[in-house]
């Protein structure tokens, strides 16, 4: 935000920005209970992908760089595993994780691509 650097201009990272917030807009619709379990684990692969993005596209090292688009991506499938958990347990419907689904299913795209 304050250092300007490539990830900032990158389609990929504009589409985790967007994704991020969308998680925690519907992560705040989750029961109670669910607080310091699927909210929190939610959030913190939310952040693991943008995280893991924006330092994979400092590393010089085209290995580096890879693996930690990996890392961003697996945090993605992760999110997706949540939330199917979440849609058996009868927490959302599926219509009403459409946006996010495609802000995932756009977001593995591009992650893929840089892999």
């Amino acid at each position: 935000m304050f250092i300007k650097l490539n990830h900032q201009s990158l389609d990929v990272y504009k589409a985790v920005r967007e994704l991020i917030k969308e998680i925690y807009f519907i992560s705040i619709k989750l029961p109670g209970e669910e607080k310091f379990n699927m909210v929190q684990q939610m959030r913190r692969a939310g952040l693991s992908i943008k995280l893991n993005l924006a330092e994979g596209a400092s590393r010089r090292s085209p290995v580096e760089r890879k693996r930690f688009m990996e890392v961003s991506r697996g945090s993605l499938i992760e999110v997706d595993a949540i939330l199917e958990t979440a849609v058996d347990l009868k927490y959302y419907s599926l219509e009403e994780l459409t946006r996010i689904g495609e802000l995932l299913n756009k977001s593995f795209a591009m992650l893929s691509k840089m892999i």
